[in-house]
């Protein structure tokens, strides 16, 4: 069952070693291939991910798709919990906040409110750092603490003065240094005061652990790091799917995600939740830098999902939105003397951000009239007004498929392709960008394996079928031929990014898959993902596809060379690549093979007794995965590295096992 599962392509035998010699010039290339990352706030990718903010719902925010709410905060000491728009708001971005008062006027208790984290707070010996808003009379002590929710442990807790005034809210500041770890996540937050002096309320309740590279409102340091291993060159922000807004038509504003947290209102998502934007577009920057990866940005291009009426703007109406995109590459580009440029000094950022990729829109292909409309008028309205300004620009249509684009030359834009599908289908699109545009470049925004091969049904996803719990490896090696594929035509693609990236296993999207009931029983039924997560740390789950990823990443070349072989591809697929002479890269991927398969590589130019390395991934079978299994990630994915020596005429000789990928480097 799971071989059938796994294929119903025919397995390729190999009678005799597949001879191969490497050229040591002629390629079609001057750079490498760039592997980078697509950030989607899908499954809490952001708030609940990434994004280090350890309290949820902090700022009560609302919107007509999803109005304010008290969940999940919970009173303490008998508090009554109110939310309530006071005459005298936090700002006009954050009108609602929860009143805490005790039960009655004679009630003399410590009263407070509680927040269980993202499903769990880890607690660590670190230092935390948080702060609250307050609005009343309340002159006595506040306490905060981190503690167990499961027993009476208290791992840190620390009491500051009030600094309450009233008729105006007042921010107060702290630190919590817990002396140990907690044994697990089932942890929350308790703010509490003393009860005798009537209600306080509070808005914008916040705590953040150390977080990547020390950033103020920043990220996660092991996602982060997850990332970083992965030697990225670009990032594509701030998501996909998520800058366009559904039928409510809450489209992503820049301007609203910049400046100090109590001036972002926050906005629907498309998957199900709301966004605080804390993670706004001066993060997303950050983020690039922190990283060193190339921003990809992506603006909103005029379409709402959902299909609904009035879903894609009109010309008229989406003239103020290609203003704005201006404004925002102002913000981002220009000197200090203009007026976004400015507001970006203002903010601490004087010296512009490097920006290179701007894409228009995402997937404006998704319904009838996407398409035509976007290649009718709206790629072309940004086009026309951006391209004269910001000329050093390049700019990337969403629809992938070449009917909007513009310029030529170095000035030629570029369009998006986006590809979800099964592994046969993967190594059956070989050869795919052999033959497409070398003036109007691809990038490769988002690709994944998301589902298994199922019989009659082998040439696209089916949404409404189950997919894959987790990256499977039979997967990721056909994501492996696929980028493989793509890096061949690197003259063509210019880079790709596998998406989703992360997901938090106790919030997803998707449906659930039948992958659980023949392997993972144990395992949350989820949807593949690069990187899974929970609130404790230990527990980030490195996908399959991590890890060609993160091989194939960091054996870059900066030209790709020709090579000649006697065996046509199938069950290997190869490239080749030349950084320096006699520096090579080879990388291969087996799909399919009854029997291990023998290789002779020479490369032009190396002699017997020449060196190299060779570097192999593989799993137990098709099906394995990264997993979280009862609370412990389980990984079957082996890596050896292997020192080999030239043979007679310089050639590496060595065996590959089925679902083998690898890297020979010399």
């Amino acid at each position: 069952m799971f071989r059938k599962f796994l294929s119903f392509q025919l397995l390729a035998s190999v009678a005799s070693a597949i001879n191969l010699t490497v050229a040591s010039n002629g390629g079609n290339v001057s750079s490498p291939l760039m592997y980078g990352l697509m950030f989607e706030d899908i499954n809490h990718s952001g708030d609940g991910g990434i994004y280090a903010e350890l309290i949820q719902n902090r700022a009560f925010q609302g919107s007509l798709e999803y109005p304010s709410t008290l969940t999940p905060w919970e009173p303490v000491g008998g508090a009554v919990l109110t939310l309530q728009n006071t005459s005298v708001p936090l700002s006009s971005a954050l009108p609602a906040s929860v009143n805490v008062a005790p039960r009655s006027s004679a009630q003399r208790s410590t009263i407070g409110i509680s927040n269980p984290g993202w499903w769990g707070i880890d607690i660590k010996p670190q230092t935390y750092t948080g702060s609250f808003w307050a609005l009343g009379t309340y002159k006595g002590q506040f306490t905060i603490k981190l503690q167990s929710n499961l027993t009476s442990d208290i791992f840190a807790t620390v009491t500051i003065p009030s600094s309450c005034q009233a008729g105006k809210w007042v921010e107060h500041k702290f630190e919590l240094e817990p002396k140990s770890a907690a044994p697990n996540s089932n942890n929350t937050f308790v703010l509490e005061f003393d009860s005798t002096s009537g209600s306080v309320n509070f808005n914008l309740i916040s705590l953040f652990p150390p977080t990547y590279n020390n950033r103020a409102n920043g990220n996660r340091p092991e996602l982060m790091a997850a990332l970083k291993a992965l030697n990225p060159s670009f990032l594509r922000i701030p998501g996909g799917n998520n800058i366009e807004g559904d039928v409510y038509h809450y489209p992503w504003r820049w301007n609203e995600t910049i400046g100090p947290l109590t001036q972002r209102p926050g906005r629907p998502g498309t998957w199900g939740y709301g966004n605080t934007d804390g993670l706004g577009l001066v993060e997303y920057l950050n983020w690039c830098t922190d990283l060193d990866v190339t921003p990809v940005l992506a603006v909103w291009s005029g379409m709402y999902l959902g299909n609904d009426i009035g879903h894609i703007l009109s010309a008229e109406a989406l003239a103020p939105w290609v203003e704005d995109t201006l404004n925002e590459l102002e913000f981002i580009l220009g000197p200090t003397t203009s007026t976004y440029g400015a507001l970006r000094a203002s903010l601490g950022y004087p010296n512009p951000w490097p920006l290179k990729y701007l894409e228009i829109g995402n997937e404006d292909d998704l319904y009838t009239n996407g398409s035509t409309t976007y290649a009718e008028y709206r790629f072309k309205m940004f086009y026309d007004a951006i391209s004269p300004v910001y000329p050093e620009l390049t700019l990337v249509s969403s629809t992938g498929d070449y009917t909007a684009v513009g310029g030529s030359g170095a000035n030629a834009t570029y369009t998006d392709y986006h590809v979800y599908t099964r592994p046969d289908t993967f190594v059956s699109m070989f050869g795919t960008f052999d033959h497409v545009s070398r003036v109007h470049k691809t990038l490769i925004g988002e690709y994944a394996c998301v589902q298994g091969n199922l019989k009659n049904e082998i040439t696209g996803v089916n949404w409404d079928l189950p997919k894959f719990d987790w990256p499977v490896w039979v997967g990721a090696v056909s994501e492996a031929i696929w980028s493989i594929n793509a890096e061949r035509n690197s003259d063509a693609v210019i880079g790709m990014s596998y998406a989703p990236g992360f997901q938090n296993l106790n919030s997803y999207e998707w449906t659930v898959s039948l992958l659980s009931i023949f392997k993972y029983s144990h395992a949350n039924p989820t949807q593949p993902d690069l990187v899974s997560f929970t609130a404790d740390t230990s527990q980030t789950v490195l996908s399959t596809s991590h890890s060609v990823i993160e091989l194939f990443s960091n054996a870059r070349y900066n030209a790709t060379v020709p090579v000649t072989s006697d065996t046509s591809y199938g069950p290997a697929y190869w490239v080749a690549g030349v950084s320096e002479p006699g520096a090579y890269t080879f990388k291969t991927a087996i799909y399919n093979a009854t029997e291990s398969v023998p290789f002779n590589v020479q490369f032009t130019g190396l002699k017997q007794g020449d060196k190299g390395t060779l570097t192999v991934l593989n799993a137990p079978d098709g099906l394995s995965a990264v997993a979280l299994e009862e609370g412990v990630v389980q990984n079957p994915v082996t890596k050896k590295v292997t020192q080999l020596v030239a043979g007679s005429g310089g050639a590496f000789s060595f065996e590959l096992e089925n679902y083998s990928v690898a890297v020979l480097t010399t």
